[in-house]
């Protein structure tokens, strides 16, 4: 009986090896607080925490004043854009109050300076 025990074995490991190789992969979710390629996102809490908003040029005319949402503050955001944006502190793009403009393709702000409440997407 023991001479069977080796290739039953070895048979047993090449079907577990063989199951193994053929398993099809797991399918990743997409994650709803993931920052994609070709967006702006905005977060209400630092460290890209909270319920995201995300504005692209899908709508977002660039040159033009994006606000947020009433009730929407941003306090952290990620430009995954190819285009430079500006945020502002107030939400009609009002440069008599605070303002910068960041980079486009995977600039990453945890903690805003001031808090964001108006955004414009520019041309390259």
């Amino acid at each position: 009986m023991k001479k069977f025990a080796v290739p039953i074995a070895a048979v047993l490991a090449v079907v577990v090896a063989a199951l193994l190789a053929g398993a099809a992969p797991a399918t990743a979710q997409p994650d709803p607080q993931r920052c994609e390629r070709g967006e702006f996102c905005l977060w209400p809490d630092e460290d890209h925490q909270g319920e995201i908003q995300r504005i692209a040029l899908e709508n977002a005319n660039p040159g033009e004043c994006v606000p947020l949402p009433a009730g929407f503050d941003a306090r952290s955001f990620a430009n995954r854009t190819k285009r430079p944006v500006t945020v502002y502190q107030g939400r009609d793009c009002a440069t008599e109050a605070e303002f910068d403009t960041y980079p486009g393709g995977g600039t990453f702000v945890p903690a805003a300076p001031y808090v964001v409440r108006g955004v414009q997407i520019w041309e390259n």
